[in-house]
């Protein structure tokens, strides 16, 4: 691939699916799409990483056979010894890795290259310069950055790559606390995995009834689906070098074809938007953070209704 091109990558899967449901996932990507980048690891719940831990094994090679670059993502909230167990076990290990938790850090090899995920909290080019000195290669910023604030890092940090959180509901918050358990009467300890009932996240609405965000385990969520609906020179120029898709259930091999469509300039943003909102997606298409605006705001593409 050539500097100039933008990569399609897929972040870890958020939720919590059945083994084989998410083995079928992945043997698609591997088989039915360009996307050039695939992370691999439990990023939200330490209590859920054994479930699938052997299906993402097995996965991480298919992918690898398939011509895919596998990144095994960290927690991004360890708080149990299992969970520093469990990070300390994806930050030492060999080829590049993403970084969720500063933790990591601590266990990588000094020097040795990684990404930085974005549940990290990196908002302007010191942050930014200080774990390329520690062998950041690549920032996947904090959903909530305009693209305009992805500008200054890039230009204050030469060779650092950009990766966009293109597609996906967006990833506010992480709490000790379950709140999907408490919703059905149970407590962290003993939840019985109760979040493997929502696909994509438990829909959760204001008192009058609007719908607001959405809960995965431990993760809030927002309600709305971020879609990039800037122009592919727009997002050049800002310095992205990668568009991440988060997993959702909608068919995301069709999703992957349309923005490798986009990043090969071959439809504008305005047809991206019309493919992809008629995947029957768990909420309507926003992107108000991208240009420095509330996050709920719609994107400029998305249907008025």
């Amino acid at each position: 691939m050539s500097a100039s091109q933008v990569e399609v990558t897929l972040g870890p899967l958020l939720f919590n699916w059945p083994a084989d449901r998410t083995a079928d996932f992945y043997a698609r990507i591997a088989g039915e799409t360009a996307v050039d980048r695939v992370y691999l690891g439990e990023v939200v719940c330490g209590k859920r990483e054994p479930l699938l831990a052997k299906v993402l094994v097995a996965a991480a090679e298919t992918l690898k056979r398939a011509g895919k670059t596998v990144v095994w993502s960290t927690l991004a909230l360890p708080t149990t010894p299992r969970d520093r167990r469990t990070v300390k076990s994806v930050a030492t290990g060999p080829g590049l890795v993403e970084i969720n938790d500063m933790s990591g850090l601590i266990h990588r090899p000094p020097g040795a290259p990684f990404v930085a995920g974005p549940l990290l909290n990196i908002y302007n080019e010191d942050a930014a310069r200080e774990l390329v000195e520690r062998g950041c290669v690549r920032l996947c910023a904090n959903a909530e950055l305009p693209l305009s604030a992805l500008e200054v890092i890039s230009r204050a940090n030469p060779g650092l790559e950009i990766e966009l959180f293109a597609f996906g509901r967006l990833q506010l918050a992480l709490s000790g606390r379950c709140y999907h358990a408490r919703a059905e009467g149970l407590h962290k300890d003993t939840c019985v995995f109760v979040c493997d009932r929502d696909r994509d996240g438990m829909a959760v609405g204001t008192l009058d009834g609007e719908p607001f965000l959405a809960i995965n385990g431990v993760q809030t969520l927002s309600h709305g689906v971020q879609l990039s609906d800037a122009s592919l020179d727009d997002l050049r120029s800002a310095g992205v070098t990668a568009l991440r898709l988060s997993p959702h259930s909608t068919d995301m091999v069709r999703v992957i074809a349309a923005f490798r469509q986009f990043a090969d300039h071959r439809i504008t943003p305005g047809e991206l938007a019309e493919i992809v909102q008629d995947l029957g997606l768990p909420g309507p298409l926003v992107s108000g953070y991208l240009h420095g605006q509330p996050g709920v705001l719609k994107s400029q593409f998305a249907a008025s209704a």
